[in-house]
């Protein structure tokens, strides 16, 4: 399992032979004449496609619910099936691209979340809606790994011997800044195009078929295997080495997907209804503010030493969350748009310094087991606090006070972070020496 740079899992065990060119699997001869190059930029594509639709709901949520009357909490349950999703797809799925190829995988993948389009379109009621959801999840779940596996070997067969920034800053775009495009681009749609519950799916759904065409025509960067690889789940394991840092790193990763499954999740419906913010093409706008300012700092901050950027993180998350409850207390969408934006910059640092810890402090031999039990506690993040809130509001908590409880729970979440990773046996190296 390797780190994808942009925040989101990739199991997927690196490629052996990664940084040297290997012959494509049966090339015919249109997919011959497509350079690297050209398919770097396609995977890019397809990549940047298939996680914006994962985030299309997202500004609709306030819709669903009045036109069905769900509450906040079957909202959070809906996104919580996506999650479910992406992790049954990552840990089953998520690493089988290394010997089937990647196109096998990926064109599956975004056929799962062209299906979902069709889902949300013709079936568009909860039980609908739900299915639709996890459909995506296990599209998104295929694809996260198997786009970033392929975008490195693309990018190395077409610049050898290069550094990897320009993989590492258009993953993350493609990966983390996708997620941003897609929530306000259906925001748009919703806000200006008739049928805001049918269109941004039609225009996605467009969008989906041109980048199965896409990796179609993008040579193939793995060979066929001469033995069948007996298929086995992506492992899992949470014991190594230095247990007061892995613990650190998972919570971090925790910490950081919470902000990300609260502002794809609650935070459309809040801004409508307690900041008296309706309009769908803010709500898209919100969910980018987020999405952006943390793939942006994750791509910059490549060549900034660990232990700083684990320091920068936990403050600018706190500093982010703070502001967050500001906004709300005092019902100024101002303070709560930047203390998004600031929130988006820590998670995304957090994030980034969590899964270079573990990979690190892990043995190579158990390094992809170890990513795995940090996405596995990370997704958990994503998902339980989001559905939290819900629960909370079907008990007559106001959503102001649920979100500023979730906040105090993060804050404290940090603290033990940054006490954990100050806690080191001796001996071990410090986190600005890994």
């Amino acid at each position: 399992m390797r780190e994808n740079n942009g925040g989101v899992p990739a199991l997927s065990r690196p490629p052996a032979g990664t940084s040297a060119a290997r012959p494509a699997r049966n090339p015919s001869s249109l997919v011959g004449r497509v350079g690297h190059r050209f398919g770097f930029w396609m995977i890019a594509l397809a990549f940047a496609i298939g996680m914006a639709f994962s985030t299309v709901p997202t500004p609709l949520y306030p819709l669903y619910q009045a036109r069905d009357g769900f509450s906040t909490l079957m909202i959070t349950a809906i996104f919580a099936v996506y999650a479910v999703g992406v992790i049954i797809s990552l840990l089953l799925a998520g690493h089988v691209s290394d010997w089937w190829g990647r196109k096998s995988i990926l064109i599956p993948a975004l056929g799962l979340e062209l299906l979902a389009a069709a889902l949300f379109v013709t079936v568009p009621s909860l039980s609908g809606l739900i299915v639709a959801r996890l459909v995506t999840g296990l599209g998104v779940g295929m694809l996260t790994a198997t786009a970033t596996a392929h975008l490195h070997e693309l990018h190395t067969r077409h610049r050898p011997g290069a550094t990897g920034f320009r993989f590492e800053a258009v993953s993350t775009a493609a990966n983390i800044g996708g997620l941003g495009v897609g929530s306000l681009v259906a925001g748009l749609l919703a806000q200006y195009v008739d049928g805001p519950l049918r269109t941004p799916y039609l225009v996605f759904a467009g969008l989906l078929l041109l980048s199965i065409l896409g990796v179609v025509l993008t040579p193939e960067t793995v060979e066929e295997p001469l033995v069948r690889r007996t298929y086995r789940p992506q492992r899992i394991s949470i014991g190594h080495g230095d247990r007061a840092a892995y613990v650190a790193a998972a919570a971090a990763g925790f910490a950081s997907f919470a902000v990300f499954g609260v502002f794809t999740s609650v935070a459309p419906g809040f801004v409508a209804a307690t900041l008296h913010h309706p309009s769908r093409a803010l709500a898209g706008l919100m969910v980018f503010s987020v999405f952006a300012p943390a793939a942006a700092t994750q791509a910059l901050t490549s060549r900034m030493r660990p232990g700083d950027k684990l320091a920068s993180g936990l403050a600018a998350q706190a500093l982010g969350l703070v502001l967050l409850a500001v906004g709300m207390h005092a019902i100024n969408l101002p303070a709560f748009l930047v203390g998004g934006a600031i929130t988006g910059i820590g998670a995304g640092m957090l994030f980034k310094s969590a899964v270079g810890a573990v990979a690190t402090m892990a043995a190579p031999a158990r390094r992809s087991e170890a990513l795995a039990g940090l996405f596995l506690i990370s997704y958990l993040g994503l998902s339980v606090p989001a559905v939290g809130i819900g629960v909370l509001t079907t008990r007559h908590v106001t959503p102001t006070a649920a979100v500023t409880w979730l906040a105090i729970m993060l804050l404290i979440i940090l603290g033990a972070v940054a006490a954990l990773s100050r806690r080191r046996p001796a001996g071990a190296p410090s986190a600005s020496s890994q």
